[in-house]
């Protein structure tokens, strides 16, 4: 008998939507979305299953229109202070912009340890990291990075959703 040609390794996501610069990269089940990622450019992948083909729809949105408003299930995640830092990014409204200083007073806590919760963000674009700027309006780092194709996605974010 001859032996079993072991299958390709599967995705590890759901779905990749592909925009300007950059593709999404959509985890979840059936029930919650555990995480989006930021990927390089490439082709796009189709829909896992049904929460997949919806993350992506409301992806796709909101590469269209910056004033989309989310409403997708996020598992929940990360330690008390993270989800605290993740709950003021997600109520900066679109177009406008604070800094992880700003963030770490509101929390009696420090700028540093806002921008590590802003880097461990599992829903970026969903809760918009990209509105947390360095003082006097440095762009900062973006999902842990400090240069690189990241930092362009962080700028193409912000003068999407810019006036």
């Amino acid at each position: 008998m001859p032996a079993a040609v072991p299958a390709a390794d599967p995705s590890p996501w759901q779905a990749v939507i592909a925009a300007q610069g950059f593709r999404l990269g959509v985890r979840c089940d059936g029930a919650a979305l555990q995480g989006i990622v930021f990927l390089p450019p490439g082709p796009a992948q189709a829909p896992a299953n049904a929460l997949a083909a919806e993350a992506a729809r409301q992806l796709a949105a909101y590469l269209a229109d910056a004033e989309y408003v989310f409403a997708l299930p996020l598992q929940p995640t990360g330690t008390p202070f993270q989800r605290r830092v993740w709950q003021q990014i997600a109520a900066i409204p679109v177009h406008q912009t604070r800094s992880y200083g700003d963030i770490a007073r509101e929390l009696r806590s420090a700028a540093r340890a806002v921008g590590q919760a802003c880097g461990r963000n599992p829903y970026p674009v969903v809760v918009p990291c990209h509105r947390v700027l360095a003082a006097a309006g440095g762009l900062g780092g973006f999902a842990r990075q400090r240069d690189g194709y990241l930092l362009d996605v962080k700028r193409w974010l912000l003068a999407h959703e810019a006036r």
